[in-house]
């Protein structure tokens, strides 16, 4: 069965299964059906499907026209019918993994996925997972399911681990030259997801799933601890009155031992808030205390707050009150160019300003309305900044690329930059972090 399934994703004529169709899962099928597999996408998001068999795309990095060709060519298709995964050769799973309000990692999601797999399961297919989470999630909870079936791990089916590497936006590193981590329960099974993803990029095998799960673990924790760094090394500059960004610009002149990282309103997205989380539950219950991890989560969870005393004292250097006075708060984004709010810490900049009593606006072009606000109604963003006047400050929170930041700074009485959006500008309007 090995070689058999090894032959037929080298004549790219295994049949693929994504689970989840969402901003992992949709850019991994297209990039598949690109080289040649044929590829169903599963999803209880009806829309989703239905958008997908039209040749719709959702998703930013994935375009249209792709979806189109892929759809046409019957390369690409999707369905909600998780009974047809028994015709899979590989089935791949990307459904999300987020935290309870406890910090513990939900892996339900994973769960429902691998259930559903079970109930279809044959001899012969290859089982992977990508959903980011805790070290031992492979082999210490999908694969007793999957083996409820009587059928035995790297000899009637393979199961291997592989991480996602998506970065939305990102038009320097895509799916294509973002190397892949591949690790299986058996050399076999390494071997069969290695030759998946070496389809269509670079491959890096590790020796278990726990480890390759370790890898991104890593791979964002390093990222949450040096954002955390860099945050508080603003705070201080703030103290000493120094420009955070001239800082980290002339230190990153320094060709060896400097990597910058810049400051900003919190993290957000569905990776850096979370994953370390995963790892450091996990460690827990081993008994083991992450301090740099907790910290990093302490000081990124502050900076929200931190955004706000800067808008207050900035009204008040104009004689204003917070309370009462108008806030537009520039981008709802998590980052720049996409329409994701998960996690966005603009959220909780805006939630923070109504709190104190701000009457609060923003504006998005990639996040029309945003929901369960404090205020205990949705807010819909403005369809322009032609009123900035009216707004005794601007909090620019995502630096989206296509916001006439000119016009902001001409228009605005003050504008607080979390982002250097303003860079090198000395305007006495602006207020940085």
């Amino acid at each position: 069965m090995y070689k058999e399934l090894l032959q037929k994703i080298g004549e790219r004529k295994a049949k693929i299964g994504i689970i989840g169709q969402g901003y992992v899962g949709l850019p991994l099928s297209v990039e598949l059906a690109k080289q040649g597999f044929k590829v169903t996408g599963f999803e209880v998001d009806k829309s989703k499907v239905s958008d997908i068999n039209k040749g719709k795309s959702y998703i930013g990095d994935v375009t249209e026209s792709d979806m189109k060709e892929l759809v046409k060519s019957g390369r690409l298709d999707a369905t909600s019918d998780f009974k047809t995964l028994s015709k899979a050769d590989i089935i791949i799973i990307c459904v999300p993994t987020p935290l309870r309000k406890s910090k513990d990692p939900d892996v339900s999601y994973i769960l429902a996925a691998a259930k559903n797999v079970k109930e279809t399961l044959r001899k012969g297919q290859l089982i992977i997972l990508e959903s980011t989470t805790y070290p031992g999630t492979t082999k210490e909870l999908m694969l007793p399911i999957l083996e409820e079936t009587k059928f035995k791990a790297g000899g009637d089916f393979f199961v291997a681990f592989s991480p996602e590497r998506i970065d939305p936006s990102n038009k320097k590193f895509g799916i294509q030259n973002t190397p892949k981590v591949v690790g299986g329960i058996c050399p076999r099974c390494t071997e069969l997801a290695a030759a998946v993803y070496g389809s269509f990029t670079n491959v890096q095998k590790v020796s278990s799933t726990q480890a390759a799960e370790m890898v991104k673990l890593l791979e964002n924790t390093f990222r949450a601890v040096n954002i955390a760094l860099v945050n508080e090394v603003a705070l201080m500059c703030d103290k000493l009155k120094l420009n955070v960004w001239e800082i980290i610009d002339a230190a990153a002149t320094k060709p060896f031992g400097f990597m910058p990282f810049y400051p900003g309103p919190g993290i957000g997205g569905h990776c850096i808030p979370l994953d370390p989380h995963y790892l450091s539950w996990k460690l827990k219950t081993l008994n083991f205390y992450s301090r740099f991890i907790e910290l990093a989560g302490e000081m990124n969870s502050k900076m929200p707050e931190y955004v706000v005393s800067k808008v207050i004292e900035a009204l008040n250097d104009k004689a204003k009150a917070l309370k009462g006075s108008k806030i537009i708060v520039l981008g709802a984004a998590y980052k720049k160019n996409v329409a994701d709010v998960r996690e966005s810490p603009a959220l909780d900049v805006i939630n923070l300003l109504i709190t104190k009593g701000a009457k609060v606006s923003y504006y998005d072009p990639y996040i029309p309305s945003i929901k369960d606000c404090v205020c205990g109604q949705s807010l819909r963003s403005e369809k322009n900044l032609n009123g900035l006047k009216k707004y005794d400050a601007v909090v620019v929170v995502t630096d989206h690329t296509d916001i006439d930041y000119k016009k902001v700074l001409k228009e605005s009485k003050i504008v607080i930059d979390t982002r250097n959006a303003f860079k090198n500008n000395k305007s006495g309007k602006i207020v940085r972090i």
